[in-house]
C-alpha cells in the first residue's frame, strides 16, 4: 500500500487494513512505514529523463579541498552529461551566490548554454542563482534532498578527481590547486578512458596504428601515464 499510494499516511492505511480484517495498531503501521519499500517509479522517471535529454544536460557542483595550512578551498565545476567534458571550473575561498552567477556567465558565453542544468539543494545556490540560470534560457533542475545519485555524472567526476589526483597531493594555495586541476582536466579529456563512453575519451582518442614498442608518457608529474605504440 505504501509503494502504490505514496501520499497515504498511517491513519488511512490503518483504516484500509481494518476494512480487510487486519487488526493492528496505527502506531505499529507508522513504525513499519519508515522501513517500507518505496515506489521505484520516480527513480525510473528520473533515469529516463537523463537518458532522453543527456545531450542537452549539464550539471554543476562544488567540492572542497584542504590546503597545506589547513585552509579550505572550494572548487566549482560544470560538466556535460553526454560527453563527460568538464566545461568550466574555478577555485575560491568564499563561494557566494554572486560568484556562482559570474562563473555561469563565463561557462556559457554567447548563448551556448544547454537546455537543462542540474544542481543540488546546497544553500549556496540561492534564488539569485536560480534566477540567473533561467535568465540564460536554461531550465534549473534541483535534485532531491540526500540524493547524490541524481547528479551522478558530477559525483563520479568528483570521485575520479579525488582518487586520481587529490588523494595523492596536498594543495598549497588556490593558484597551485588551479594549476593541478588544469593538468588533470586535460588528462581527463584526452588520455583517460571512460566506461560510460564505451572506453573512449571525452575528446575522441585515435587508437595507435604503430606496431613498435609501447611508449610511456608521464602525466600529472608521473602520477599517471599515457601509452602509445611507436611507428
Amino acid at each position: 500500500m505504501v509503494a502504490e499510494n505514496p501520499t497515504w499516511g498511517a491513519p488511512r492505511i490503518h483504516g484500509e487494513l481494518l476494512m480487510l480484517g487486519f487488526h493492528v495498531s496505527e502506531r505499529t503501521i507508522s513504525r513499519w512505514m519508515r522501513r517500507a519499500p518505496r515506489d521505484p517509479e520516480p527513480a525510473r522517471r528520473w533515469l529516463a529523463f537523463l537518458r532522453n535529454y543527456r545531450e542537452a544536460i549539464a550539471a554543476m557542483d562544488f567540492f572542497t579541498i584542504p590546503t597545506i595550512r589547513f585552509g579550505v578551498l572550494y572548487c566549482f565545476f560544470v560538466i556535460a552529461h553526454d560527453c563527460r567534458r568538464v566545461l568550466y571550473f574555478n577555485v575560491t575561498r568564499q563561494p557566494t551566490a554572486s560568484w556562482i552567477v559570474q562563473q555561469l556567465r563565463e561557462a556559457f558565453p554567447y548563448e551556448s548554454a544547454p537546455r537543462f542544468l542540474i544542481f543540488n539543494r546546497d544553500g549556496k545556490y540561492g534564488l539569485e542563482v536560480t534566477d540567473a540560470v533561467r535568465s540564460m534560457k536554461m531550465n534549473p533542475v534541483r535534485t532531491s534532498f540526500e540524493s547524490p545519485w541524481q547528479n551522478g555524472i558530477a559525483e563520479r567526476w568528483v570521485e575520479s578527481r579525488r582518487r586520481d589526483l587529490l588523494d595523492q597531493i596536498i594543495a598549497l594555495n588556490a593558484h597551485h590547486l588551479k594549476r593541478l586541476l588544469s593538468d588533470y582536466v586535460r588528462n581527463f579529456h584526452e588520455d583517460r578512458t571512460h566506461l560510460g563512453l564505451g572506453k573512449q575519451t571525452p575528446y575522441p582518442r585515435a587508437p595507435s596504428i604503430g606496431g613498435g614498442r609501447v611508449l610511456s608518457w608521464p602525466r600529472l608529474s608521473g602520477l599517471h601515464h599515457r601509452y602509445d605504440r611507436a611507428a
